[in-house]
């Protein structure tokens, strides 16, 4: 037990190390929510073969190979909600391969009969309705980009709403742990006011909405998607390294489903007002506080921001002269990016114990500011 004399008597770092863990517990806690088996919630996408359930239908193991991808997709529809998975990497060589989770505006019959004709190796956690509205579509990924081997996984965040993807709103970030040697939650919670992105419990993403934002703000029904597939062209150094299936197949497993949401029918005709979510539906997400950007939420976030974003649109000044209405810039964040939006090498080990000092001082500013 650390006592007050105890907590007295430590070295200024290891006391920011003690609190920073004591945050994370606090925060870790209020993430309780309850899971489904694959059944109660979902139903096969593509490649119904290289899926493959657990006895109990708890855990599915999504496989890539060099004939084709797979992956599930949400039974229903949902009007804002949380989307929430355990997942677990492929180890080794994962150059090129992209496994997500998303959720985005679709249809199961008519996503699944496009995604046949290609070789994922996108590891995806999103939701979407990319079919259903073709051409206005909103969707919010988790992207999990490989690497080659002995580098490290890059996850990057998407916000697509009305059919915006030539402003994409992208983010890329590190880890501060191997994805592929255990199971790590990453979850999305989309509510009418803010969207939050969550690893492991702790917020490393937030998207306001305001009326600047306008139809940018996803809002219309979404389905929840997890794909692995074949991103060659573009996921690893631009394209450079492609899949090699040498060391195919690929396997990413998911545990710990969880939705919660407000169902919605895909067919009701727009607009899509806020208060159509049932009361029940809407009392239950709202009974989890994940919506909330409290205090802690917003130190953590900004403390994993700092330390492992590696690209944000926020700070592309090439590709994005004007900045998005939602961007609000933190400058201790800016200071670290090029005007292409990625960050700066790190600093030699004597500069980085200074800045780190420097941090510290400024760390109360920076929480402020946002």
């Amino acid at each position: 037990m650390i006592t007050l004399k105890k907590l007295f008597e430590m070295d200024r770092r290891k006391l920011v190390l003690f609190l920073s863990l004591c945050l994370l517990v606090s925060v870790a806690v209020a993430f309780n929510v309850s899971t489904l088996t694959f059944d109660e919630g979902f139903t096969p996408l593509f490649g119904d073969e290289r899926l493959v359930r657990s006895a109990d239908g708890r855990r599915v193991r999504l496989h890539l190979d060099q004939y084709s991808g797979s992956g599930f997709i949400s039974s229903s529809m949902y009007q804002y909600g949380l989307f929430s998975a355990l997942m677990k990497l492929p180890a080794d060589y994962t150059a090129g391969v992209v496994i997500a989770f998303y959720i985005v505006v679709s249809s199961p019959e008519l996503r699944s009969s496009e995604i046949a004709k290609e070789r994922w190796i996108q590891f995806d956690l999103k939701t979407s309705n990319g079919d259903v509205f073709e051409r206005t579509h909103d969707e919010l990924d988790f992207e999990f980009l490989g690497n080659v081997q002995g580098k490290e996984w890059r996850v990057q965040t998407n916000v697509y709403g009305n059919g915006s993807t030539s402003r994409g709103r992208e983010e890329r970030y590190f880890l501060p742990f191997d994805p592929t040697a255990g199971f790590h939650r990453y979850s999305i919670v989309w509510i009418d006011r803010n969207i939050i992105f969550y690893v492991d419990d702790v917020p490393i993403r937030e998207v306001r909405r305001s009326e600047a934002m306008g139809g940018d703000y996803p809002s219309k029904p979404m389905s929840l998607y997890a794909t692995i597939w074949d991103a060659s062209s573009w996921a690893t150094a631009g394209g450079t390294y492609k899949v090699d299936y040498a060391y195919a197949p690929f396997v990413a497993e998911y545990d710990g489903l969880a939705l919660l949401g407000c169902r919605a029918d895909p067919l009701r005709e727009a607009p899509f007002d806020d208060d159509s979510c049932d009361d029940d539906d809407h009392a239950t997400l709202a009974a989890t506080g994940l919506g909330d950007m409290t205090a802690d939420r917003l130190r953590s976030m900004l403390a994993f921001r700092e330390r492992y974003m590696t690209y944000s649109f926020c700070y592309d000044a090439l590709r994005y002269p004007t900045p998005f209405p939602d961007c609000r810039v933190v400058e201790s964040e800016r200071a670290r990016f090029r005007e292409t939006g990625h960050a700066r090498p790190r600093p030699a080990p004597v500069q980085a114990q200074r800045r780190r000092v420097r941090r510290r001082r400024g760390g109360a500013r920076a929480a402020a500011q946002y």
